[in-house]
């Protein structure tokens, strides 16, 4: 059963209240906190993607430098550099965005949604290479060249790119055979639960060097705008926490994990972006990240009155 985690306050009044799932695990990978149902599966949507990014690795891929992996692990949002670095993968292995099986889309980036708008036929404007998983496809690609496998189906479950991604998912989470679902990128995605989602966040944070799980865990740490955006959530956490691995998944999904092991996962049940930043600050804080003001400013966004604040975005105190 889920639980109250986050709320809106408007002049000193709880206007509305986000329920969901949170667990915190301690470095030796035994829970901290357990609030909600941890156990049961979820689709981690986005949050998979670095376990997608490790099949590629382990499968032969192997990107020119650590933006191109970031690029293969990001829901990115679509700005100029993305695109050109998705466009360099495509480039590089000699395939085309036609090549792409995920969705038409426009950048996520109000600014760079703008320019597209402004310099195109509307009804054309939307393209692949824009779609936030596109890096992660152009990889996949890249992938299936290297090992000859067919580059037309790729999203398909009995692809053999899709059957090691499932070997994969399996090995890192330890998560049982189960019915898959389809991500909104087209691709399958694997049912884990929380608890088996953050261990398999701490097992990236704490790999050896060198190792691809190490790899990826590092592109991410390293290029946190390229995994998503200017001023995206992962970035602006991991700008201000040293050593942070995360990353969001759509509908309420964040996880990640700190160089000790320490790891934390959470699913909120309607979906809504504005009560990520408050709960991954408070379970930050519950995890014994150093504050900051930097902290302080993400854990409590304003709420807005006119121009004035008149209240605030939090996890509810206590909850962790």
């Amino acid at each position: 059963m889920s639980v109250d985690l986050v709320e809106v306050v408007r002049s000193g009044f709880r206007e509305c209240v986000h329920r969901g799932s949170a667990v915190v695990l301690r470095p030796d990978g035994e829970p901290l906190v357990e609030i909600g149902a941890v156990h049961g599966p979820i689709f981690p949507r986005s949050t998979n993607k670095p376990m997608q990014a490790l099949t590629l690795l382990r499968n032969g891929f192997e990107p020119v430098d650590d933006s191109e992996l970031a690029i293969s692990t990001a829901s990115h949002f679509g700005e100029p550099d993305h695109v050109e670095l998705v466009q360099r993968l495509l480039d590089r292995f000699d395939l085309s965005e036609d090549d792409l099986e995920c969705p038409p889309d426009l950048p996520f980036d109000e600014q760079a949604r703008a320019q597209v708008l402004a310099g195109s036929d509307r009804a054309k404007a939307a393209r692949r290479v824009f779609m936030n998983c596109s890096g992660k496809h152009a990889a996949m690609l890249a992938t299936c060249k290297i090992n000859g496998w067919p580059t037309r189906g790729y999203l398909e479950v009995g692809h053999p790119l899709q059957q090691a991604v499932l070997e994969t998912v399996a090995d890192v989470t330890g998560e049982p055979e189960t019915d898959l679902g389809i991500d909104g990128c087209g691709l399958p995605i694997v049912p884990v639960s929380l608890v088996n989602l953050a261990r398999a966040y701490s097992t990236f944070a704490t790999a050896a060097p060198g190792t691809p799980e190490r790899r990826v865990a590092d592109a991410i740490r390293t290029h946190p705008r390229v995994i998503s955006g200017t001023d995206g959530p992962d970035f602006r956490v991991m700008t201000a926490t040293a050593g942070l691995v995360c990353k969001i998944g759509a509908d309420g999904v964040h996880a990640g994990a700190l160089p000790d092991g320490s790891a934390f996962a959470y699913k909120i049940d309607d979906g809504a972006d504005r009560a990520r930043l408050p709960l991954t600050l408070a379970i930050l804080q519950r995890m014994g990240v150093e504050w900051t003001d930097a902290h302080a400013e993400l854990a409590a966004p304003a709420v807005l009155g006119g121009a004035a604040r008149v209240g605030i975005i939090r996890a509810i105190p206590g909850v962790l």
